[in-house]
């Protein structure tokens, strides 16, 4: 079998285009081996149609090849392979700055978040990569982006802090909390299946949307499940996930599936009935010598305006907004 090199990406599209984890969730059934999109679809849970879309984008960025076609029953089935073995980012390729500076945040989706986006927007340009808690801090601790975000809970119950110190043990790093937030399951309008607690997601009528590896709400659902001794495999739909609170609550909304966890604020959105479980803390992370490059933000968390927004999302507290933890 042919070795296949790890290679470098300097390209800020390739980088723009690997930052979606869904996306990437492709790349690592490309990675393993030829396969097909109708393989690949069945692995993420996606629609072939929807996994032809992106294979598309991935090709015409030279990521992913198309390797052979095969003829079945006159059903045409096209397999793809990567392009490498593996891929890292050498740097963070950005353009020039301009009128407004170019700020780039990487970590957990959080509905707060897209409100300080717009508010800065005539001064700041924030560029916003949805990768989870975890990845957003490792792509902090590798200077691929200014500042992250995160809800990670360790197993002495505490936020954040325990995860910052081990990533980074050799640097001064600040931690600010945006917002308290509540997490719980999202159903159907009117609960019509019923379901109660993390345990009704082992019933076999119960079909679950999952959030992507690394995210605070998947680590969270882990420790839940490992403690009531139910496995992935119990679960229908585990492995089917998606990389945001907003696009788990639509796919509820769409009858793909009939329950997940997520934010309360948005079932909010969608109408949907909600089951709080837990109140978790969100943090803002970001090194000491980042401080000044995002201060205008720290700045408009700690305004009423900003406070204001937050406080119309269903389930968000702002008592502790602004509080430098360390």
């Amino acid at each position: 079998m042919a070795i296949k090199s790890i290679l470098p990406l300097f390209s800020r599209e390739k980088y723009k285009l690997l930052a979606d984890p869904r996306r990437r969730a492709i790349m690592r059934q490309v990675l393993a081996g030829p396969t097909s999109l109708t393989k690949i679809g069945k692995a993420i849970g996606e629609h072939p149609a929807w996994v032809r879309h992106h294979l598309q984008l991935l090709e015409r960025a030279d990521l992913v090849e198309l390797v052979s076609t095969t003829v079945n029953s006159g059903v045409v089935e096209k397999f793809y392979q990567a392009k490498g073995g593996g891929f890292f980012f050498q740097d963070l390729i950005l353009p020039d700055e301009t009128d407004r500076p170019l700020v780039i945040f990487s970590g957990s989706h959080d509905l707060a978040i897209e409100y300080l986006t717009e508010l800065v927007s005539n001064y700041v340009d924030i560029r916003v990569f949805t990768v989870g808690s975890l990845d957003g801090l490792m792509m902090l601790r590798q200077n691929l982006c200014h500042f992250s975000g995160a809800h990670l809970l360790d197993l002495n119950g505490e936020y954040n802090l325990p995860f910052v110190r081990h990533i980074f043990p050799d640097r001064d790093m600040q931690v600010v909390t945006l917002a308290n937030r509540m997490q719980g399951l999202i159903t159907a309008a009117g609960n019509p299946k019923s379901i109660r607690s993390i345990q009704s997601l082992a019933r076999g009528d119960i079909k679950f949307i999952n959030r992507n590896t690394g995210s605070g709400t998947r680590i969270w659902l882990d420790q839940q499940l490992h403690a009531l001794k139910i496995t992935p495999e119990e679960v229908n739909g585990y492995s089917h996930t998606v990389s945001t609170h907003t696009d788990a609550a639509r796919r509820v909304k769409e009858g793909y599936a009939d329950v997940t966890l997520g934010l309360q604020a948005a079932a909010n959105q969608f109408d949907l009935h909600f089951i709080p479980l837990f109140e978790e803390r969100y943090d803002l992370v970001f090194s000491k010598e980042q401080a000044s490059k995002i201060s205008p933000l720290l700045d408009t968390i700690q305004s009423l305006e900003f406070r204001r927004k937050v406080k119309t999302l269903t389930g968000y507290s702002t008592t502790n907004m602004g509080t430098q933890l360390i």
